[in-house]
């Protein structure tokens, strides 16, 4: 995650490096110690969702489709969901206590059914009939999707190691801490009643120091994004909390969250909805982080003899570019995983006003415009906090003893008669006509009539 300059960044001064070190190992003791703390015990608490349903593997064999009976009559103005299947379908089934048996079950039919033919992978399902617990019918559950998601793992890996090379693979070592710790700590803390804002805190905070240390390695430059996105998800938790409190929402905005209250009753909703924004909004905030602390070590590196505010001004300027496209780059991606709910409002027959300040769209409102708040933040602090480390061990305008000298400054008279004069002959090599003085070539190139495009 992030940006990646493949040139390391000169070390710090020793006082600097000091100081990094004693304001970044407390703070990753007590992320540690927080983690163990709110550590679930035991695992999540498995929610009352009912038996599991015994789920086999099998191949479609054969698929006869049969005309449907008529359908009963239904109210004039009624919804119809597409058209209706029917037939039988003949599965072979290969795992289980009936492996290698063939089974029959009915044309998957519904509102998302999957569509199967012949040679499809499928997941069969028994169930008893309530009538005759003796007999039981199967069902196509689902496709099998195994295979197909195993390969794009494999490409997706493949292509982050070709382009990245070692970084890609700590890219990949970084991204497997990531989802052990949302699944070993976030998901079960939250199941386990911790206070679900908190549980996230601490863990994007562990997923930060894990990630930003393997992937760009341990130096003063990872420390300035490492200080400048824990502080930036602070700033986002308290402005979710604000946010969420001011606009009263409950954490009920989305059928998936209803259901869950429905499984699980002591999960907060509204600690959740917290929670969410804070996840969501790290991915976005160390790749500003990272970013704008190698801009300013590039800034400084190519001129040693910017100052602290110089450094400041231009990595900004970088900044409020990265900051523009990045904006449009969270909305959409909310936008994009809403799209059947602002579907669903764009048919209400509400006001635009009512619409907009529902449950439902206001917290996509409010989710969306606190991560870019948090971003916007991110810039001027880890922005600052870069000027300053960079800058550290010169006085203003003065290379440090670490920082590589910078190169003279040619004079331009000599440059240009450099670039105008004519090259030294061999023996073996015609005389040519010597250029002009400098001060006269000055004067008369380029001419007027004088093509500057390269001769091919």
């Amino acid at each position: 995650m992030g940006s990646d300059h493949t040139r390391p960044a000169p070390s710090a001064p020793p006082r600097v490096r000091r100081i990094l070190v004693v304001t970044v190992v407390p703070l990753f003791v007590a992320t540690v110690l927080a983690a163990v703390l709110l550590w679930p015990s035991g695992g999540s608490p498995r929610t009352d969702g009912g038996a599991d349903v015994p789920r086999y593997p099998g191949t479609v064999t054969r698929v006869v489709s049969e005309p449907c009976p008529p359908a009963p009559s239904v109210p004039e103005g009624t919804p119809t969901v597409g058209d209706r299947r029917c037939g039988t379908v003949d599965v072979l089934v290969d795992d289980g206590p009936t492996a290698g048996q063939q089974v029959r079950t009915p044309v998957p039919d519904g509102p998302g059914a999957p569509r199967v033919d012949v040679g499809d992978e499928v997941i069969l399902v028994e169930l008893a009939d309530p009538t005759d617990p003796t007999t039981s019918n199967w069902n196509i559950a689902e496709h099998q999707r195994g295979t197909p998601m195993m390969w794009l793992a494999v490409v997706f890996a493949a292509a982050i190691v070709a382009f990245g090379r070692w970084r890609g693979l700590a890219a990949l070592a970084g991204l497997a801490a990531s989802f052990a710790i949302l699944l070993t700590f976030v998901l079960p803390g939250i199941g386990a009643g911790r206070s679900p804002l908190l549980v996230a805190v601490v863990g994007a905070a562990l997923i930060m120091f894990v990630v930003l240390y393997l992937t760009h390695g341990v130096s003063a430059q990872t420390s300035v994004a490492v200080l400048g996105t824990l502080g930036s998800l602070v700033l986002t938790g308290v402005l979710a909390t604000i946010a969420t409190a001011a606009t009263h929402l409950t954490g009920f905005g989305s059928e998936d969250a209803t259901t869950l209250s429905m499984f699980q009753g002591d999960v907060d909703l509204h600690g959740l909805l917290l929670a969410g924004i804070i996840i969501g909004s790290l991915g976005v905030l160390d790749d500003v982080t990272v970013t704008q602390a190698a801009t300013v070590t590039e800034l400084a590196n190519a001129n040693p003899g910017l100052t602290r505010l110089q450094l400041y001004r231009a990595a900004t300027r970088v900044g409020r570019a990265h900051i523009a496209s990045t904006v449009n780059t969270i909305v959409l991606a909310y936008a994009g995983a809403s799209l059947p709910l602002l579907l669903l409002l764009t048919a209400d027959s509400r006001p635009i006003g009512q619409i907009l300040t529902s449950e439902f769209l206001a917290q996509e409102i409010v989710r969306s415009a606190v991560a870019t708040l948090g971003l916007i933040a991110a810039v001027p602090l880890t922005t600052g906090l870069a000027a300053v480390v960079t800058a550290a061990g010169r006085t203003d305008g003065t290379p440090s003893a670490d920082t590589p000298a910078s190169r003279p400054q040619p004079d331009r008279t000599e440059a240009l008669a450099a670039l105008i004069s004519p090259r030294t002959t061999g023996s073996n090599e015609p005389d040519r006509p010597r250029a002009a003085p400098p001060s006269e070539a000055a004067d008369r190139w380029p001419e007027s009539n004088r093509s500057t495009d390269t001769a091919w």
